[in-house]
């Protein structure tokens, strides 16, 4: 039996549950009552904004419509990426890197998806634009953390990895300690979720499938196969950001330069 369409009463008596904990927040004195519940309504107007825009993309079925709303994905991930660095290369590289690498992560291991489930036709939006905003997203999660982990530890670990490099140490070898912690922080949560998925919760693709009628098995297969991809598509994109952060933060003269990082926030 399938369930009813959610009514907008519905929704609000979900959304009582996120102004409780603003007020478990402000009990507690967290700080966080007014960004818990400005995400909330932010996420509200996003996603139904979303939902309006992708069902005049669905029902025109245009590849052109369908690639600039996938740019438009991109993008906006990039600026996200950016905005979640406390410590971020100055100019333009503050957002290039992170849109460069997620590229890089997202569209290829889209490509195989489509290549091996041939949508028909193959740039089907109601595929095509589901998948790679998952692909999408968990590359971003990666990507970000991974630089902010990055960057951060260069600064705090000025000292230690300047004493290298004057030691003799080339900086691929002075910040080995720096981009392995990096890439650590970026690549585990994909790795915890991918190890509870089954047995400790259902993840929301398989989930929603069996909500739509999928055969539980069927669902899993497929759970199984985005899980990895968003394996690949993390992984890939954290060491690409990385290892684009070494090459930034040093010079050919083996030299640190902290002078590309902003000083802030």
């Amino acid at each position: 039996m399938n369930a009813q369409s959610l009514s907008f009463l519905d929704l609000a008596v979900a959304g009582l549950l996120v102004l409780l904990n603003a007020g478990l927040s402000l009990w507690l004195q967290l700080g966080i009552a007014r960004s818990m519940v400005v995400a909330g309504l932010r996420m509200v107007v996003q996603l139904l904004l979303v939902g309006l825009v992708l069902k005049t993309v669905f029902e025109l079925g245009s590849p052109w419509l369908v690639g600039a709303v996938l740019a438009a994905m991109l993008a906006s991930a990039a600026w996200e990426t950016r905005s979640r660095q406390q410590r971020r290369f100055q100019g333009h590289w503050g957002y290039s890197l992170g849109a460069g690498t997620i590229t890089l992560a997202t569209v290829p291991v889209t490509a195989l998806a489509v290549a091996l489930l041939r949508p028909t036709p193959w740039f089907a939006p109601q595929f095509v634009v589901p998948m790679f905003g998952i692909v999408l997203g968990n590359a971003m999660s990666g990507i970000s953390v991974s630089l902010n982990a990055f960057n951060t530890a260069l600064v705090r670990e000025q000292r230690a990895i300047e004493a290298r490099l004057a030691l003799g140490a080339p900086r691929q070898l002075a910040l080995a300690g720096v981009r392995r912690d990096a890439l650590k922080g970026g690549i585990i949560p994909l790795i915890n979720q991918m190890s509870a998925a089954g047995i400790i919760t259902l993840p929301g693709m398989m989930t929603g499938q069996v909500l739509a009628g999928m055969s539980p098995f069927e669902a899993a297969k497929y759970q199984v196969f985005v899980l990895f991809l968003l394996a690949g598509a993390t992984a890939f994109g954290a060491a690409a950001a990385v290892l684009g952060a070494s090459r930034r933060a040093t010079d050919a003269r083996h030299r640190l330069r902290l002078d590309r990082i902003a000083p802030g926030g």
